[in-house]
């Protein structure tokens, strides 16, 4: 029976645990991503259609803080729920080549939309109104932008703020988040 116990045991640690999975270009695929021809006007209308936010996460193969988000962050049933239920998710690889087009109407690559937007980092998420102006790019109509990794608290917070459109009150997200973290004292 002991050694029953310590095979089980043995064999809980033997495999991790499991996290969205990788596509072939390296990035994690949770099943609550869009394939889309990444179109961001189409995007924004869609999203609209579904009563949803517009979302784009910008990410590389190999970036240890964007495991962290898909592996601890994401999977938070509270997170989970907030995405599944409120976001339109866009991925896009900051290396990659597959053709976006802006809201300005222009056609780059993945890496060089990127490049157009100022990404410096991986994750980057990035919050798109309901409604964009002719001739302006994601990065100049977005209502928050998301660079570097951050815990559940910080992440869940972001989520809500938008979809609750904290930015139209003129509160700073920062002051949002820490009523909300000295609320939970």
């Amino acid at each position: 029976m002991k050694f029953l116990r310590a095979l089980m045991i043995s064999a809980l640690f033997a495999f991790p645990a499991v996290a969205s999975e990788l596509g072939d270009d390296g990035l994690h695929k949770p099943d609550w991503l869009r394939n889309t021809f990444k179109d961001l006007r189409e995007d924004l209308g869609e999203a609209n259609a579904e009563g949803k936010r517009l979302m784009l996460i910008v990410e590389q193969r190999g970036c240890i803080y964007c495991t962290k988000m898909h592996e601890e962050v994401f999977p938070d049933p509270e997170i989970d729920a907030l995405i599944r239920d409120n976001y339109f998710v866009v991925q896009l690889n900051l290396f990659g080549d597959v053709e976006v087009t802006d809201l300005d109407g222009e056609t780059l690559s993945e890496k060089d939309m990127a490049a157009k937007w100022g990404v410096l980092f991986t994750p980057t998420l990035i919050f798109l109104p309901e409604e964009a102006p002719e001739g302006v790019t994601a990065p100049e109509v977005a209502v928050a932008m998301m660079p570097g990794a951050f815990g559940k608290g910080t992440t869940s917070a972001l989520l809500t703020w938008v979809k609750d459109r904290g930015y139209e009150s003129g509160e700073h997200f920062q002051k949002y988040l820490a009523s909300r973290v000295n609320a939970d004292k």
